[in-house]
This record gives structure tokens, sequence and C-alpha cells, in this order.
């Protein structure tokens, strides 16, 4: 079989995943050093739900202790999902969109893995985030700061750093893959944020250790990392749902996928705002301007005000449509003149994964009646 057949077939296939493949033309380039010609052809018609390995063997008309052990590869590379059930090894395979995820998480930085960074970089600004642009919950969603929030009795607990740390068994820490895909890109300006800070749980987190792609941490370390990157400026990122929650990220403005789409791609959007705003005080306010350069949204800014009692006599003013609701310039300030509080409507997250995706689809089937809708 040609290369190209290959290849092609292995986009038909990963097109029937639930993320699809965006622009395959872009895609291509990124597919042909990410996978060799062997891996995809052997992922071609391979289920994406985990399936054991018996089932996969005869599919394959492969043997099974072989497949294992190419499938067991392959999940180090984070090109397959590999779980248990029941003492019984499964593997799916990862799709397009977790799969540029899984290539970052290790770190690593050899030879392999800067061939693959270029059209990576490429693809990611060059219709990877296209499905994102037409749909109202993202990926992520923010998770305020808490000791930003001026009344956290009412914070919902999927909006709790606190009480989503407590549910979970778990613990693991990731590089951020939008950092390395873009600091290991010679094109690109390196990344001043701190890299190792994308958190994922449980199953997930299980998954990652076992296969090389991430290191277990204790719950202490997990908020000691949620706590440097409130400092760093990073905003809280968590799973865009209420139950089976596996990640919290750490975004920055400068490589993370949802500012990109907004800030570079022009999408309407970012991450899924929190169900928090800030609020100012321009009577306290010290006009230092640490707020507005702090905030990865640019929904503060500098004005006069009358109510202002510093020597500038300005204050820090908020643009309420641009606001996330992160808490990152509230972290910060030294005159306490700025507190989340609670939005004037609610908007509560996806209850479970199934629901997200149920959300994705309505969103992208009614973007195309209006002839947007990203393939």
């Amino acid at each position: 079989m040609e290369t190209d057949e290959v290849y092609g077939r292995f986009i038909a296939w990963l097109k029937k995943s639930w993320y699809g493949v965006p622009r395959p033309e872009e895609a291509l380039p990124l597919l042909r050093v990410r996978y060799t010609e062997e891996e995809a052809a052997l992922l071609t018609g391979m289920p994406f739900a985990p399936k054991p390995l018996e089932d996969l063997a005869r599919l394959k008309e492969m043997d099974p202790e072989r497949l294992c052990e190419i499938l067991d590869r392959m999940a180090r590379k984070g090109l397959v999902f590999r779980d248990e059930k029941d003492g019984i090894p499964r593997y799916g395979v990862n799709d397009v969109f977790f799969g540029m995820r899984t290539f970052g998480w290790p770190g690593r930085t050899d030879e392999a893995s800067r061939t693959v960074a270029p059209p990576a970089n490429r693809y990611w600004e060059h219709g990877f985030l296209d499905p994102w642009e037409p749909v109202r919950e993202k990926g992520l969603r923010v998770l305020p700061i808490m000791e930003t929030v001026e009344n956290a009795s009412g914070v919902r607990p999927y909006e709790d750093a606190v009480r989503l740390l407590d549910s979970f068994n778990y613990f693991v820490v990731t590089v951020c893959p939008c950092k390395h895909i873009k600091n290991l890109d010679p094109d690109e300006p390196n990344c001043p944020y701190p890299a190792e800070v994308c958190l994922h749980f449980d199953k997930l987190g299980h998954y990652i250790v076992d296969n090389g792609l991430g290191r277990e941490i204790t719950k202490e370390e997990t908020m000691e990392i949620l706590k440097k990157s409130a400092e760093a400026g990073l905003v809280h990122g968590v799973s865009n749902q209420q139950e089976g929650i596996d990640t919290i990220c750490n975004c920055d403005p400068c490589c993370c996928m949802w500012f990109t789409a907004l800030f570079k791609l022009k999408h309407s959007s970012s991450l899924t705002p929190s169900n928090y705003r800030v609020r100012t005080r321009p009577e306290m306010c010290l006009g230092c301007g640490l707020c507005v350069k702090r905030c990865p949204m640019k929904a503060l800014h500098l004005e006069k005000h009358s109510e202002a009692t510093n020597k500038k006599g300005e204050a820090a003013v908020p643009d309420p449509e641009m606001c996330i609701g992160c808490g990152v310039c509230v972290y910060k300030c030294k005159s306490q003149s700025l507190k989340l509080e609670q939005r004037e409507v609610v908007h509560d997250a996806p209850r479970t994964g199934k629901d997200f995706a149920m959300q994705f689809m309505m969103d992208h089937q009614a973007a195309q009646a209006r002839g947007k809708g990203a393939s």
C-alpha cells in the first residue's frame, strides 16, 4: 500500500472520532511525523473506546502478545489510551484532540519531539482549533482563585479547587502541551511562564504515569502548583463538567490554545468563564496598573476617575464582557480594591462528559445550519 494511501485511510478513520480531523491537508504533515506508516496502518479501524486486547488481536488478526508489545509502545508515545479492567488490558485510539496534548505532557526534548513540534505548532494555528469557534462550552472552564472571591460560601463544588482536590485519590503533574509545542519550535519565542503545571487526577492520572507521560505528586504538591501558578498569573482551567473532572490546567496568555483561539484566530471567546466577574473599588485603587498588566483577557484599563484618591487620579476600570472571572488580577492587588463577585446570571457546567459532548455536537449542527460549521 502506498504511503499516501496509508495516511489517507488513517485520516478517514480519525474523522469518525468525536473531534474529527479539522482541515486534513493541514494535519497531514503532523500525522506523518507523529505516527510511523506502520502505526497509522495498525490504528486504522481500531476502536476509539478502549477494548480488551484479545478483541483487538482478533480484529487485527495478530498474535495477542505481539500486539500488546506494539500497543504498549504506542501508549508510551501517547498514541493510544491504555487501561485495565478486571486485570485485562484494554486499548483505544487517541483522537486528534487528545493526541495533541499527550505529545506535550512528558516534556521530551529529543530529536523525535523536536521534529514533531514545528508541524504541530503550524497545525495548532491552522485548523486544529477550528471546531471550538462555534461552540458555547469550551474544553476548559475557568476555575476562580478562591482567595479572590468575595463571598466563597456560595461557590459551586466544581468551581472550588479545595473541594475538587478533596474528591481525588491520585494526583499527577505534566508539562503544559501548549507551552511545550511553542518552546520546541525554533521559530517561536520561548514561553516565560512555568511549564510543569498541568494537573491530572485518578484514571487519567494513572494512564499518564503508567506510560511515562508525567509524574505522580501529592495533594500538597498539587496545591503548591496551584499557588505557584496564581503567583505567576496563570489561569486555572478545569474540565468543563460537574462530574468526572480529571484535569486542571494552568493557562498562560501567550501559548494557551484557548487564548490563541481568541487573540490570534479571532474566535469569539477563550475559556468558558466562571460564574464570577471582577468588581472594582475606585476609591481604594492605587493606580499602579499591576492588575492591567496581569489580566490575561486585557479586560482592565486605567482611566481618570472621579472617585480615585491616589495622586494620579486614576483607577482600574473593567470591561465586564471580556472578564472571565479568573481572579488573576485580584490575587496580587495590594490595595484590595478588586474582588470577584458572582455574576447576575449563573451558568452551570454540563453535568457529565457525555452532556458536554452532546452540547458540542448540538452547537456544531446549529453552526452548520448557519453555514459556519467546522469539520
